[in-house]
């Protein structure tokens, strides 16, 4: 079937997007030249700005060649659900009962491991909080892990080069980790209940392998910069009073059932407007919600299904033309440059594939998933909660992906050779 004039304006604007995404530091860099207009350059250098500028540009230009209605109908057949879950519940999982909670745990179990200076503490971060996504979703624990490490490491004066390689092992084990289970992880979630696979064969053909990843990649980057992590002590959590213990109960009540109700914008957007009120009752045990950052993440993903539903036409071909061999590193390559759940979705729409090309489908697609910001969900969520800590306050794409090889690579060969 040929591609449409608006599929084609699609690819190429998706195109753009990509490359905007790579360059936006070079944005910052302009913005400071140019101060008079510096408030324009700041918004195009905005990461979680892109996918939803260049989205913008799309629906004008069906539109100007299609008509306002085709525009409307495009947009009205769009499945916003995933850009609306996530916002929720990043807002919920910065809660100060949460974080204090999921900061108590780790800290316990950091004063159990024998490790000098911040070493134990970035150790259980980057292996218990990805593992953990597997049960609260991966959004969550993005948003817990990133909230952790800016805390009580980023803002304690560490080298670039640390920040990168954390932010890079950061991503890739939230996305292996969400595996354990098969409601966790978008990619998984798109075909678990099509092929069948629940959380028995998860954890027997995936989950094993993920995990034994995500701990390889967290003691890699602890044993690369043991000499920094040593002499580094993390930075004291501000003094806060303790949350009362049913309040705790209640936020984790509202994080659970959001997560059960994830499908569901009707059910999920009702409970974070009730969650809302009991935040306000009950403000002196709040710190400042996150909802600015929650909604440009948001915008983010919302602009990335918008621009994502015209690249069908093309990602189905390339996949659909690859051996079950070969689609496992051409889903990894595939998803540095579109979000790896649409991978997996393009794949259950086909019929007849066989069990090894659905396994390496679905592997490829998450081991990909920390390349790159677009590459899975969570990614601008950590991004949005971290890139104030880096030079011009921004991350850098290349930096990212170099920073995410190492630990993809180890993915790679936990889900190939294993």
């Amino acid at each position: 079937m040929s591609p449409s004039t608006i599929d084609i304006a699609g690819a190429v604007l998706f195109a753009i997007a990509i490359l905007h995404t790579f360059s936006a530091k070079a944005f910052e860099r302009v913005a400071q030249r140019f101060p008079a207009h510096a408030g324009i350059w700041h918004l195009l250098g905005e990461v979680e700005v892109v996918f939803g500028f260049w989205a913008l540009v799309l629906v004008m230009f069906i539109g100007a060649t299609a008509g306002r209605g085709d525009a409307i109908a495009y947009l009205d057949s769009r499945n916003f659900t995933e850009p609306l879950f996530v916002f929720v519940i990043m807002v919920i999982a910065a809660t100060r009962p949460i974080l204090q909670t999921t900061k108590a745990a780790v800290g316990l179990a950091a004063r159990a491991l024998p490790l000098p200076g911040s070493m134990a503490f970035v150790l259980l971060v980057l292996t218990l909080v990805p593992l953990l996504g597997s049960f609260i979703t991966e959004p969550a624990a993005m948003t817990l892990g990133a909230l952790i490490l800016a805390e009580r490491l980023y803002a304690g004066g560490i080298s670039e080069r640390l920040k990168y390689a954390i932010l890079g092992v950061l991503f890739v084990n939230v996305s292996i980790g969400g595996t354990l289970t098969p409601y966790a992880a978008p990619p998984v979630l798109m075909v678990a209940a099509k092929w069948q696979w629940d959380l028995p064969f998860m954890l027997a053909h995936i989950g094993w392998k993920a995990a034994l990843a995500v701990l390889v990649n967290a003691l890699g980057v602890t044993l690369l910069f043991a000499r920094e992590l040593k002499a580094h002590r993390p930075a004291p959590a501000a003094i806060q009073e303790r949350v009362p213990l049913p309040l705790v109960l209640a936020h984790v009540a509202f994080l659970a059932c959001v997560v059960v109700f994830s499908h569901h914008p009707a059910v999920f957007l009702g409970l974070f407007l009730f969650f809302l009120g009991v935040a306000q009752a009950y403000e002196r045990f709040q710190d400042r919600l996150i909802l600015r950052e929650g909604l440009l993440v948001a915008f983010f993903l919302a602009g990335l299904v918008v621009l994502g539903g015209k690249q069908q036409w093309w990602l189905q071909q390339v996949l659909m033309s690859m051996s079950s061999d070969a689609v496992y590193y051409g889903a990894t390559a595939l998803t540095a440059i579109t979000d790896n759940a649409a991978l997996t979705y393009l794949g259950s729409l086909v019929e007849g594939l066989s069990d090894e090309f659905k396994y390496a489908l679905v592997t490829g697609a998450v081991t990909g998933g920390g390349l790159t910001v677009i590459a899975n969900a969570p990614n601008p969520a950590g991004m949005a909660i971290l890139k104030g800590h880096f030079e011009l306050e921004t991350v850098s794409a290349l930096g990212l992906f170099l920073a995410a090889l190492a630990p993809t690579a180890v993915a790679i060969a936990a889900f190939r050779l294993l």
